[in-house]
């Protein structure tokens, strides 16, 4: 978990902006690039739910690579 030291700043008595120190930014961008990742791998897998797949003995098989 990250510790946030957030800066606010306000215009007209409102919360305008906030300002982060530098390595608190980058921890933050470097967890939404993982979590986007997460959602497209699944996005990915959801897509590819009804494949076809293949045990890796059958593949071995087909490749004329089975042990014996």
């Amino acid at each position: 978990m990250i510790e946030l030291h957030p800066e606010i700043l306000k215009k007209n008595g409102k919360n305008e902006f906030v300002v982060l120190p530098y390595e608190e930014f980058e921890a933050l961008q470097a967890l939404l690039e993982d979590a986007e990742d997460v959602l497209e791998l699944r996005r990915a897998k959801a897509e590819e739910a009804d494949a076809p797949t293949m045990g890796l003995n059958e593949v071995r098989r087909e490749l004329g690579l089975e042990k014996g």
